[in-house]
This record gives C-alpha cells, sequence and structure tokens, in this order.
C-alpha cells in the first residue's frame, strides 16, 4: 500500500465514522481557548474543563487575568499540572496580549508564539480551531497515532509528524484531521494498550498489521 492510499482511506473512514469532530475544551471565546490549551499541556481536557470555570469567571478578558497577580492565578488552577509554571505563563501571556495586541488573540505563528506559555503546537490549535486555519497541532495522540497506523515513518519529532500530515491531507480538511486523530488516539488508539478489536484503520494500519 502506497502513503497516498494509505492516506486516503484512513481519510475515507474518519470522514464517515466521526463526521463531527472539535476540541473537547470548553470556551466562549479565543481568549478562553487560549488559556484552555495553555492549562492543556500534559494535563487532561476534563481536568481543565473543571478549572476554567471559576477562573474565567474571576478573569473574564484578558485585561482582568493580567491585572491578577501569580499567586492569584495559582490559586484557581493549582490542580491542574505544572500550576507553577503555568501560572506565570498565563500572567505572562495575558499581560503582552494587552499590552501588544489590544486584548486580541493574534491570528498567526510569530505573534502567537511570542506569548509567554505559547509554543507551536498550542498556536497551531488556535490558529485551527479560531481561525480555520491549515495548520496541525501535533500533541502526544497526534504523534504515536500517526506513526503507528502508518501516516508517518520513524517520526522523530512533532514537527517532522506536522510537516508529514499537512504535505498529505487535503487542506481544507486539517483543522478536522487534527481531532480525528486526537480522539482516536484518546479513546481507540490508546498509549498503553491500542483498542484494535474495536477500530475501523486495522486493514490500513502497520501496527496492526505487525502485531495484530
Amino acid at each position: 500500500m502506497t502513503v497516498k492510499e494509505r492516506y486516503a482511506r484512513v481519510i475515507e473512514w474518519f470522514s464517515a465514522s466521526m463526521p463531527v469532530a472539535e476540541t473537547e475544551l470548553h470556551y466562549e471565546n479565543p481568549y478562553q481557548l487560549l488559556v484552555a490549551v495553555i492549562l492543556s499541556a500534559q494535563c487532561t481536557d476534563k481536568r481543565v474543563n473543571l478549572i476554567t470555570p471559576p477562573l474565567f469567571e474571576a478573569y473574564p478578558t484578558p485585561q482582568a487575568l493580567a491585572a491578577a497577580s501569580v499567586e492569584e492565578i495559582f490559586g484557581y488552577i493549582k490542580s491542574c499540572s505544572y500550576p507553577n509554571n503555568k501560572s506565570r505563563s498565563l500572567s505572562g501571556m495575558a499581560k503582552k496580549l494587552v499590552e501588544d495586541f489590544g486584548g486580541e488573540v493574534p491570528s498567526d505563528l510569530d505573534s502567537l508564539t511570542s506569548l509567554p506559555g505559547v509554543g507551536r503546537k498550542t498556536a497551531n490549535v488556535i490558529m485551527s480551531v479560531v481561525y480555520n486555519k491549515a495548520t496541525m497541532a501535533v500533541d502526544t495522540h497526534v504523534f504515536r497515532v500517526s506513526e503507528r497506523i502508518g501516516l508517518t515513518t520513524n517520526s522523530k519529532t512533532p514537527l517532522a509528524t506536522e510537516k508529514a500530515l499537512v504535505k498529505h491531507i487535503p487542506e481544507g480538511l486539517i483543522p478536522k484531521a487534527h481531532h480525528w486523530l486526537i480522539l482516536h488516539g484518546r479513546y481507540v488508539c490508546k498509549a498503553r494498550r491500542p483498542d484494535c478489536l474495536n477500530c475501523g484503520l486495522t486493514s490500513v494500519c502497520r501496527y496492526y498489521q505487525k502485531n495484530g
């Protein structure tokens, strides 16, 4: 099976089995999504969704968050992973967002990654989800699932995976494909034990052909 054929089959299956694929983070505007994605690093979406309602009630705008102390922010997010670092990142992000961008979440990679706590993956999520740009955020699920299925081969870095996926997935599908791979990795193609019996991709999956 060629790479092109594998991508075509995978896209066909996801299109039929998961026509709606969206982020599981709860948010109402770009600012809230940016905060949620920063908090989600090495933390479950379920945990983030428990943390954000009181946080957003206390700091409904970037201006409100920028005015808060790191210690105050910590009090709201202490149950997530790495709360000390994330408190500093959120404080710095909000201040820079207000000072440099008038409180508006930017839509380009360079501007987004200039914000504290925002790396390429987070920036790609914002550009994809908020601005519907053809950017592929590669988290641990996307990295693992792409390699297992065979969408990538011996990919060493998230950037290499990102480039391969963007090259082979039609531009208009890239924002949705990001969520296809995340959700598949979260609920079916799990890290420790992939649930191959309940996966519709076994006929094209390199991992299954080798281990099934």
